[in-house]
């Protein structure tokens, strides 16, 4: 079986990005994490991806011209580690047009919400304070609209009374810790495309 190379875009502590680490570590798991970028130097994520041996590389976006250059080479690296498929694990930055079009079909994300509803931030709040009555995940392809690409999966978890979007969002990532290597296998198995 050749598993499909897996670059990882991150901003933070990258939980799902262990996660999907995690299931890579099963030779039956169609997907390998061959590298992990940030555009933060500091960001905990790229220590974890460092202790696994994975590549890891940190751009900032500040120190480019425009963000077309930042993007470019951003590309330029993932090109590098050879990457089939990018997935981005609290990446937060919006991808500018020629960033998506280049990965278009090979570009996933992962948001805390049920979309198309709460597209952006702040979704857990934004759930509470409309007296919703589920929440949850969505896997999802990355197009240029901000969180519309086709949904790839998603998980639901119910709002319970008295959560707060602390205790909603430690339920909501439960659930994205589970999903989220689910649909990447399905792409690397080409179950799914755009």
């Amino acid at each position: 079986m050749s598993r499909k190379k897996v670059g990882v875009l991150i901003s933070g502590r990258g939980s799902n990005l262990s996660a999907l680490i995690e299931a890579a570590r099963d030779p039956n798991y169609p997907a390998d994490i061959v590298g992990v970028l940030s555009n933060k130097a500091a960001a905990p994520g790229l220590a974890t991806a460092a202790h696994e041996g994975i590549a890891t590389a940190s751009l900032a976006q500040s120190k480019f011209p425009s963000r077309e250059m930042f993007e470019d080479t951003m590309t330029q690296v993932l090109e590098s580690w050879e990457v089939d498929i990018v997935c981005l694990a609290g990446f937060m930055r919006v991808l500018g047009e020629d960033f998506v079009s280049h990965w278009q079909g090979r570009l996933i994300n992962i948001h805390p919400s049920l979309l198309p509803a709460y597209r952006g931030l702040d979704t857990h709040a934004r759930a509470l304070a409309d007296g919703a009555t589920e929440h949850g995940c969505t896997v999802h392809f990355v197009t240029l609209g901000l969180d519309e690409g086709p949904a790839i999966l998603q998980a639901r978890v119910p709002v319970l009374a008295g959560d707060t979007p602390e205790t909603l969002s430690a339920r909501v990532l439960v659930e994205e810790h589970r999903l989220y290597p689910q649909a990447l296998a399905k792409l690397a198995r080409g179950e799914v495309t755009i």
